[in-house]
């Protein structure tokens, strides 16, 4: 089995060539054309929503938003921190409260539009939001051009942070895409199969620095301040675990042995009625996932996905083993090398969404502090994150029952 070796000074660099160091550690020429690349990659899956649902009508549901709001709400999101900020080149420093209020802020301004009401709201059309997106982000690339090639972090920080928070919006297009039925066509958003299960590493009990360095570059708030933790040994899966290592478990029963669920868990199960993945059915002996709006055979070398944090851990307890904790997941990508695979799911970990020590929230408040509610932290990124937000210290949040995300797991044994 691998051995990786763990000491209080191992950080682990990202390569140099990793396109989330680029944008947190990047220059404005690197910004802007990740700028332009983001917003390409958005409208092209808008429109592939428009051409599934020419009216954009979805549903009112939790886990949904109207296609033409979550289109509006990330031009308003740069413009906001960008042309309306004053204090931009503030960085982590800036009054939120001097950015100036604009119209849209009653249709866009997710803080203080509640979800509900998104359905409701007199959205432009598809042809205005795409004419209001371009000139927002010529004028975003403009106020990034007139910064020096050597523009400090605190110059750069608003248009970093309005770039991952595109990205984060165009992931939730995509898994909201196979929600509702509509194709996606483009090959980079699809799941690829895992090689041969790989020997787990085996990490001995040392210490990490858990989090990231103000000092260098782009980070959100939450990843801050970093501190020293003890951990101890552990042997950790190589990769997510499998459809071929998750069906098992829902053949042998594990549904409906309520054994192997706490007691949210066994809430979650009644409330929701599982019996079964989401997505996921069974014709006789096959067994297919719904995408792109139709039934298909399952690749049972894909990582299992769309699983809530209640599946995962119902899992490990049948399997006997249990989620790392978000320290241990950390140490594993950053000491663990190639022999260490990530970025197929978003992984649940053990660890609940709380703030580190010393926490102070960033101007955009709503980002981090209103969610420090006991939810479990994700790590890693799906095949539908964009390459920029896949970073080894990046922390993602989500309620234990969502499933409609493509999270799934790792399991470890001390």
């Amino acid at each position: 089995m691998h051995e990786a070796s763990v000491s209080v000074a191992a950080v682990g660099a990202v390569a140099a060539d990793d396109p989330a160091r680029v944008v947190r550690q990047g220059g404005p020429r690197a910004l802007a054309q990740a700028m332009a690349q983001a917003r390409a990659d958005t409208l092209a899956t808008f429109a592939a929503w428009e051409q599934a649902l020419p009216d954009l009508v979805v549903p009112p549901r939790a886990g949904l938003n109207p296609p033409g709001w979550e289109l509006g709400h990330v031009g308003w999101f740069q413009t906001h921190w960008l042309a309306r900020n004053p204090q931009r080149h503030r960085g982590c420093e800036a009054d939120p409260a001097a950015v100036a209020a604009a119209a849209d802020d009653a249709l866009y301004d997710s803080s203080r539009v509640p979800h509900a009401q998104r359905w409701s709201l007199p959205v432009p059309g598809p042809a205005v939001l795409r004419r209001q997106l371009a000139d927002q982000l010529e004028h975003s690339l403009a106020l990034l051009a007139a910064l020096p090639d050597d523009a400090d972090d605190a110059a750069l920080y608003f248009f970093r942070l309005a770039l991952l928070h595109e990205d984060m919006h165009h992931e939730a297009a995509l898994y909201m895409a196979r929600a509702v039925g509509v194709p996606i066509t483009d090959p980079r958003w699809r799941a690829r199969p895992l090689t041969a299960t790989a020997a787990p590493l085996r990490l001995p009990a040392g210490r990490w620095r858990l989090g990231s360095d103000p000092a260098r570059g782009f980070a959100f708030d939450n990843e801050l301040a970093a501190h020293d933790i003890a951990l101890p040994a552990i042997e950790i899966d190589a990769s997510a675990r499998t459809w071929a290592d998750y069906l098992p478990f829902i053949e042998d029963g594990g549904y409906q042995d309520l054994r192997w669920w706490d007691a949210p868990g066994q809430h979650w199960l009644q409330a929701s009625g599982a019996c079964a993945p989401r997505y996921l059915r069974r014709e006789g002996a096959v067994w297919q996932h719904w995408l792109h709006g139709r039934w298909q055979a399952l690749d049972l070398r894909e990582a299992a996905s769309h699983l809530s944090a209640h599946e995962a851990r119902a899992w490990c307890r049948w399997a006997g083993r249990c989620l790392p904790s978000e320290a241990q997941w950390e140490r594993a990508a950053l000491t663990g090398g190639s022999a260490f695979r990530w970025g197929d799911v978003w992984e649940w970990t053990a660890s609940p969404f709380a703030p580190f020590a010393g926490f102070r929230a960033h101007p955009y408040r709503d980002y981090s502090e209103p969610f420090f509610d006991g939810r479990p932290v994700l790590r890693g990124g799906s095949c539908l994150t964009q390459p920029r937000l896949r970073h080894p210290r990046y922390r993602n949040y989500f309620s234990p029952d969502r499933s409609d995300v493509p999270a799934g797991f790792r399991s470890c044994v001390l």
